[in-house]
């Protein structure tokens, strides 16, 4: 495998026996965007959970690294050192994964403090200006911000960590429109600025257009087909990337 942030290679999930997900190349490069597309149930969010050794049950096969780390061997410990300092996931409903009885702010510095962040107080302060939030938003409960800022905000908890790898599922899914060109927008500049790597999962061919530099297409837990963006989306050779497209709005 080469130098790449994240290398997949004959990526294997089966639940008792049954492949959920079968990826048998997958790189991810310093300032790359990499999506992942299909229907519920093809697979995306269980190969993007597989990379950071997340599925629950499951039996895995093949070979992950991410940041140097091979995700399928390492100990532990290795591994609570990876997810979030050096590769962080940014879920669908941040909502969901934020205690409604912690304020962000001290959300943030207790996840700094638990990596070994020195600085905490800057280090806050810049993680919300990349991100374009108001520093005062660390005062407030999860529930007295809104969807876009909640997701702006697990981006710069990430960020702040110093992730070098996002792995993002679904993060624009629950936003409407012009929130959801905001979030991109964060995930474009940071890549550009930062030389982030990013794992898009996403039902959304129109916002994949946007952002990625190539495609995975999953359809029953298979790569059907893979490329560059602009390629697969503007003439794709598999019939059901193809329906994808069809079913645009």
């Amino acid at each position: 495998m080469t130098g790449h942030l994240i290398e997949a290679r004959d990526l294997r999930v089966s639940y008792g026996g049954r492949v959920v997900a079968d990826v048998p190349r997958l790189d991810v490069g310093a300032g790359e965007c990499v999506a992942i597309v299909g229907e519920s149930g093809s697979g995306k969010s269980t190969t993007l959970l597989s990379l950071l050794g997340l599925t629950q049950n499951a039996e895995i096969s093949g070979q992950v690294r991410v940041c140097g780390v091979d995700v399928l061997t390492a100990a532990p410990r290795a591994l609570r050192e990876l997810r979030g300092a050096r590769a962080a996931l940014v879920m669908q409903s941040p909502h969901a994964a934020l205690s409604p009885a912690t304020r962000l702010g001290v959300l943030m510095r207790r996840a700094l403090k638990l990596h070994g962040v020195k600085d905490v107080a800057d280090t806050m302060a810049r993680a919300m200006d990349a991100v374009l939030l108001d520093r005062e938003l660390l005062r407030r409960y999860p529930h007295e911000v809104s969807g876009g800022q909640a997701q702006r905000f697990a981006i710069a908890l990430a960020i702040a960590l110093g992730a070098e790898v996002i792995l993002a599922d679904e993060p624009t899914s629950a936003l409407d429109v012009t929130v959801q060109a905001e979030v991109v927008g964060v995930l474009r500049r940071l890549r550009a600025e930062r030389g982030l790597a990013l794992l898009l999962v996403s039902h959304d061919l129109a916002l994949v257009s946007t952002i990625a530099d190539r495609v995975l297409v999953m359809k029953d837990g298979a790569v059907v087909e893979s490329g560059p963006a602009a390629e697969v989306l503007a003439e794709p050779s598999h019939p059901y990337t193809r329906e994808l497209l069809e079913a645009l709005p």
